[in-house]
């Protein structure tokens, strides 16, 4: 979660949703996977979340949360410690549950160099060989 230097949250206590709730919140849009997690998790404490401003892209949320709409909510890999020291970054990863990101690339297609640098910054697990292998189809399926 990102507020703007010297908000109340950013106090050192761990974050609660009891806390965040008596925050604007500006967050996903519901389209995304993400932001049902976090409606879930305020609905199963029976809290309602104050969310003033929904956006498809984080640097939107980031720009609204620098203007003073409210407090952003936002993957942890959008946080880049460089470019946004302007927020205080709050850990709210114990509050909601876990999303995943799928990657998915058909066999048999040609992979630009790009693809694979892209991969290797997503799963740096996986090298350029064991990325050939998968969409050779040597494998029935891998799980990134």
């Amino acid at each position: 979660m990102l507020a703007p230097k010297g908000h109340p949250l950013a106090n050192g206590k761990p974050l609660t949703l009891d806390a965040l709730a008596r925050y604007p919140i500006v967050t996903y849009d519901f389209s995304f996977t993400g932001r049902s997690q976090i409606n879930a998790a305020f609905t199963a404490k029976g809290l309602e979340p104050n969310v003033v401003l929904t956006a498809l892209d984080s640097d939107v949320i980031k720009t609204y949360v620098e203007l003073g709409f409210g407090v952003g909510i936002v993957a942890q890999m959008a946080y880049d410690p460089v470019r946004d020291k302007q927020f205080e970054k709050i850990d709210a990863a114990h509050l909601f549950g876990p999303s995943t990101t799928r990657l998915a690339l058909r066999r048999g297609i040609y992979a630009r160099g790009f693809v694979y640098e892209f991969i290797s910054l997503f799963a740096p697990q996986f090298d350029r060989a064991a990325i050939e292998a998968a969409l050779r189809g040597d494998a029935e399926q891998y799980e990134l």
